[in-house]
């Protein structure tokens, strides 16, 4: 069990039977009546933000929960093929389970999976990953009054922003949280 003083973002807590993320809290001391916990919290199973109120000191459940480490290894069309790292057994999930995360997916790359009661809930990609750029249009000379970007395609099929001097074949860095460009790895 958890109570007001324990929370932070980031902490998982079970409200109602579900499993949420605290995204935002603020303690409150009004000068007339007890004081309060103001949150934001997700919904893991659905995506939803709500706001909930708690009194001070009140409890809340710690959720059964559980991250593993796995490894990608293949798409088809039964759904996205992960292996357990300690138990090499194998487990498929829908493209439901996978989210946006599937833009930055690659074969043989590490990942960490939360399971709620015994089932895949969610999916969390390295903050970084690097990908080859296999669609890219010319770069027009002169048009950089304003930091100038173009489309690109990188190998996983994802689309993303980039500065003008970047050409297929190219390696980037992306931040697999925001979908950004970071830089060119050098090859």
């Amino acid at each position: 069990m958890y109570s007001t003083p324990d929370f932070r973002k980031g902490l998982r807590i079970e409200v109602n039977g579900e499993p949420y993320i605290i995204v935002d809290f603020q303690h409150v001391k009004p000068g007339k009546g007890g004081a309060f916990v103001r949150t934001k919290l997700k919904n893991l199973l659905s995506g939803n933000v709500v706001d909930k109120t708690f009194r001070s000191g009140e409890k809340v459940g710690k959720p059964d929960l559980e991250e593993k480490e796995m490894q990608f290894l293949y798409q088809d069309g039964e759904g996205f093929h992960f292996m357990d790292n300690a138990t090499y057994e194998q487990l498929a999930l829908q493209e439901e389970v996978i989210g946006d995360s599937k833009n930055f997916l690659q074969e043989n790359t590490n990942v960490t999976i939360l399971f709620y009661q015994g089932r895949a809930i969610n999916l969390e990609l390295p903050i970084f990953v690097e990908l080859e750029v296999t669609e890219a249009e010319p770069g027009v000379k002169g048009d950089t009054a304003s930091g100038a970007s173009k489309p690109v395609t990188v190998e996983t099929g994802a689309k993303i922003q980039v500065p003008l001097f970047i050409n297929v074949g190219d390696r980037l860095k992306i931040d697999t949280r925001t979908g950004e460009y970071i830089e060119r790895v050098k090859t």
